[in-house]
């Protein structure tokens, strides 16, 4: 299972995006969207500032 965006808190701004280890998340109508390549390595939840991302983990 992927890495789940909390569409309320994601304000687009694309931290998730540069610190992909994979490229799985991308930007689309200003949220975040992880697509199946995610390898829930967690690296995106500490670096959202807004706390808008959570791994099944």
């Amino acid at each position: 299972m992927a890495a789940k965006i909390d569409k309320k808190n994601c304000t687009g701004c694309g931290k998730c995006v540069e610190i992909c280890p994979v490229s799985a998340i991308k930007i689309e109508k200003e949220k975040a969207v992880v697509n199946d390549d995610c390898v829930e390595c967690g690296a995106c939840v500490g670096e959202c500032p807004h706390g808008a991302i959570s791994t099944p983990r």
